[in-house]
Parts: C-alpha cells; structure tokens; sequence
C-alpha cells in the first residue's frame, strides 16, 4: 500500500488504546518501522496517537453530556461510535432561508418549546421531521440551527459505522442506537438518510438492506424520545413511500430566489469592507438557481482575494472572478 493511502487510513481510524483495530493500527506501524520507512512510520503513529487521544476525550465529554444510565452504544467488531457528538459552539445556526421554509421550522422549535404545554391538552410536538432538497441547499445546517435554538444535544448517525458487511449486525447497530436515546433528550441527525432507507421496491439490493428498512420502520413507528429525529436526503425518489409516512413533518429546502442569494451573498461578506461600485442585484441574477452553499463559497472565496491580493476591501472584479471559478460547480 503506498504512503498516500496509509495516511488517508489512518486518518479514518479512531477508538481507545486496546481496541483491535487500533492495535492491527500498531502493527502496521511497526512493520514500517522494520521496512526502514521511519519517517512514514512517525508520521503514522502521530495521527494514530492524535486520533487516540481525540476519540477518549469525546468519549470522556460524551460521557459528562449523557444523563446516569445512557450510553452511546458502539458497533460490535471494532468498538466505534455509532453516532457523532458535535460541540454546540460548533454548529450552524446563521442560515437564509425562505419565508415559507423558515416559518415552518419555527413552528418546529415553538412546538418542543412549548411540550409540556401541548402535554397539558393531550398534544404532542412534532418530533420526527424529514427534510430533502438539491445537495448544499442547507439541510444539515437547518438541523444543526434547531439545535442551536432549542438548546438540545446534537447527535450524528454514523452510517459507516452502523453498517456492517456481516448479516444482521447493520440492523442491530440501528436498534442499539435508537434504544441508547430512549430516556435522552437530544437532536438525532440520520444525514443522506437514503444511504440506509432504501425503497424496498429496488430489486438491485440484497436481502440485508429490504431488512434494514423493515427495522427503521418500526423504530420510526416507536419513536417517542424526548427529543427530536431529523433525516436528510438528496434523493427523495429513492426512499421507501413507507418511511415517509412515519415522518410528523416533511420540508423540503428549496434552493434560494434571488432576494435569498443576495441576502446570502450579503452576510456572507458583512464583517469585511466592500466597494460601493458593487452590483449585487446582477451577481444574484448570475446565480440564480445556485446552492445556498456555493453562494457562500462565491462570496467567502472574493472575500479571501481581496484580503491576500489587495487591500481588504471587496471589489466588483474579486467576486466577478470568484463567480466566474465556482459557477463550473453547478453544471
């Protein structure tokens, strides 16, 4: 295996000390040692003993985070997490969205604000919310935003993990992690959610997935944590009719009008000083029916030029020389 690809492996690798894989991890590092390969060697062991380190700290701030009596479970073979924690000054929260989308996604956070309200009058928030659009149009994002706002635990589905190529160990990852969050209040992110929901109709898959389905429908059907489920999907073709039914709430995330894309093209920028000579309305009109994530990466790679190439200040040419770069993205 040449060096590139040891390093892009063990990058992937994480888990504690006495883990198998971690320890298989250390052989290969000695037998590089033993090939005469020292510096590959030390540069291994270095993102070996890093990832170590980093994973027991999750561990140990997952551990601070869960209540008595809750554990995030791990998968059977080589001990990994099933679902990512993520820092809550980490997550997005700033976002553009459309009158409509963001009035929906309020309503949301007002229901689970107000349970214990609903509860008094036999009413239930609604807790299991789908969400599916074109790829960067913020899907992700919305979950982490509601998150954010209603102050809950972001927890990530880690579908490399819960999927095994040993029979019948994908589906009981899947169950272990729902029954983990029983008593938990969090917001459960099942991202690119097609990757596991399959429609059952698709004779190209084996036998192993149309079983993963039937699970996930009766988890779904079950759910009643006291937090929330979001799934996320680019392919909304692709999903079993069933699932989606199991679902309080489907939103699609349209990407963004013209008055969304300057708004996004606008904030994006707004901590840097800009030229008056700019014409924004016709940068959004050249990006209509672009991403929300690459009208950002428009506007934060001009912002970058002129900082590097300039004065600092954002000319008309930085973000007509981004736009003409980036614009190859959305063919």
């Amino acid at each position: 295996m040449n060096q590139d690809l040891l390093i892009r492996l063990f990058k992937s690798i994480e888990g504690e000390k006495n883990d198998d894989i971690i320890k298989v991890a250390g052989k290969i590092v000695d037998d590089e040692n033993q090939k005469g390969h020292s510096k590959l060697a030390a540069k291994l062991k270095e993102i070996l003993d890093k990832n170590i380190t980093s994973y027991s700290s999750f561990k140990g701030e997952l551990k601070e985070l869960l209540p008595k009596g809750v554990i995030i479970p791990t998968d059977k073979r080589y001990n990994v997490a099933l679902a990512q924690y993520v820092h809550r000054e980490e997550l997005r929260h700033e976002m553009v969205l459309s009158i409509e989308t963001e009035t929906r996604i309020k309503r949301i956070e007002k229901e689970y604000v107000a349970r214990e309200r609903l509860q008094k009058h036999g009413l239930k928030p609604k807790q299991k919310i789908f969400l599916y659009g074109a790829p960067g149009c913020g899907k992700s994002m919305t979950a982490e935003r509601i998150a954010w706002n209603i102050g809950l635990p972001f927890l990530k589905v880690r579908f490399e993990a819960i999927m095994s190529s040993y029979l019948g160990e994908s589906a009981s990852n899947l169950k272990k992690l729902f029954d983990s969050i029983k008593t938990f209040p969090c917001l459960l992110l099942l991202d690119e959610f097609d990757f596991v929901a399959k429609s059952r109709s698709n004779n190209q898959d084996v036998g192993e997935m149309h079983r993963m389905v039937n699970i996930l429908l009766g988890l779904l059907e079950d759910y009643d944590a006291p937090g929330l489920l979001i799934a996320t999907t680019n392919i909304e073709g692709t999903i079993d009719q069933a699932i989606f039914r199991r679902f309080d709430e489907i939103i699609e995330i349209p990407r963004p009008n013209n008055k969304e894309i300057l708004r996004l093209l606008k904030f994006s920028v707004s901590a840097m000083k800009v030229s008056s000579d700019i014409n924004w309305n016709d940068l959004a009109f050249r990006m209509e029916g672009y991403s929300a994530a690459l009208v950002v990466k428009i506007a934060k790679d001009a912002a970058k030029e002129a900082v590097v190439t300039s004065t600092g200040i954002i000319q008309n040419s930085h973000l007509q020389t981004s736009l003409s770069e980036n614009g190859i993205f959305n063919k």
